[in-house]
């Protein structure tokens, strides 16, 4: 097959775009949530470690929180062991922790680490119990019992976020590195607790006092009643739809991760769909970016 042929002035069109952007977000911390098939599928893994480093060349500072479920999962099969989820979060009994620990801070971010690496960028892979970055405690849920009323569930080494110290990542951000964070965290008790990945960007957006936070998830982003595709949205609206129903499920907790962040002072929070190639740039160095924007 022939080779496409080189469209010059599309090309100068793209790099005069991102020019006002790069001035924007220069020096400025942008949180980068990873995960889904974006992980997955090789060509984007790819992709996504070149605009990484593209952006911290371009005096950006990116900070990459990532997931890794479907790799724990396959694991815990492989051992013979069944992948159980109350409220779409996993139950985490003592063996279970280990693995995901095993896989989150080892397997999923070395990888992350090796291939922004690969692409001359210079990362540098944490957890959440590297220098003292997340303190959780365990999360409590509450389910309605029709019999009993609310019933406590426990769901084992499950956490929420208490608290964030951002040295080591300030420390290397002024390093010109790029840091790589698998959410774990560690409890005042000394226990090690999975972390929603969501929830620790987006807490770690906030402390950071990050500029943009962006969501890769494996759908176009918010969607209306129709189904199309909502690209700007306040955060009063975003409630607005919440309580239509029009937002549901899966969808909420990114949601109001996204609005708890830009409520918190983060500048704006975009729900993207990873599966797009070069997802994070076109977020950052475009007029219309290829997912949701919330705004204050």
């Amino acid at each position: 097959m022939a080779a496409e042929k080189f469209d010059a002035n599309n090309s100068a069109r793209v790099l005069a775009e991102a020019l006002p952007y790069i001035r924007r977000f220069h020096g400025k911390t942008i949180v980068i949530k990873y995960g889904g098939n974006a992980m997955v599928d090789e060509q984007l893994k790819r992709g996504f470690a070149r605009d990484v480093t593209l952006m911290k060349l371009v005096g950006m500072n990116p900070v990459v929180v990532h997931g890794g479920g479907p790799q724990i999962g396959s694991l815990l099969e492989r051992m013979g062991k069944k992948s159980e989820f109350v409220e779409g979060l996993r139950v985490t009994d003592r063996e279970t922790i280990d693995i995901v620990e095993m896989v989150l801070g080892g397997l999923v971010n070395k990888e992350i680490v090796a291939l922004v690496n690969s692409q001359g960028g210079r990362a540098v892979g944490l957890s959440g119990k590297d220098g003292d970055l997340i303190r959780a405690r365990k999360l409590v849920l509450q389910q309605a019992n029709p019999d009993a009323g609310e019933e406590t569930i426990d769901i084992g080494h499950v956490g929420e976020v208490e608290s964030v110290n951002p040295e080591v990542v300030e420390t290397l951000d002024e390093g010109n590195f790029i840091p790589v964070i698998a959410p774990i965290g560690v409890g005042a008790d000394g226990q090690t607790y999975n972390i929603n990945a969501d929830t620790v960007a987006g807490k770690l957006a906030v402390t950071l006092k990050a500029e943009k936070l962006i969501l890769l998830t494996n759908t176009l982003g918010v969607l209306d009643a129709a189904g199309q595709l909502l690209t700007g949205l306040t955060c009063s609206e975003v409630e607005g739809l919440i309580q239509a129903g029009v937002i549901s499920d899966g969808m909420l907790p990114k949601v109001r991760c996204a609005v708890e962040a830009v409520s918190g002072g983060v500048g704006t929070a975009t729900i993207s769909d990873g599966q797009v190639p070069h997802a994070t740039l076109l977020e950052t160095l475009t007029d219309e970016g290829v997912g949701t924007l919330i705004h204050p």
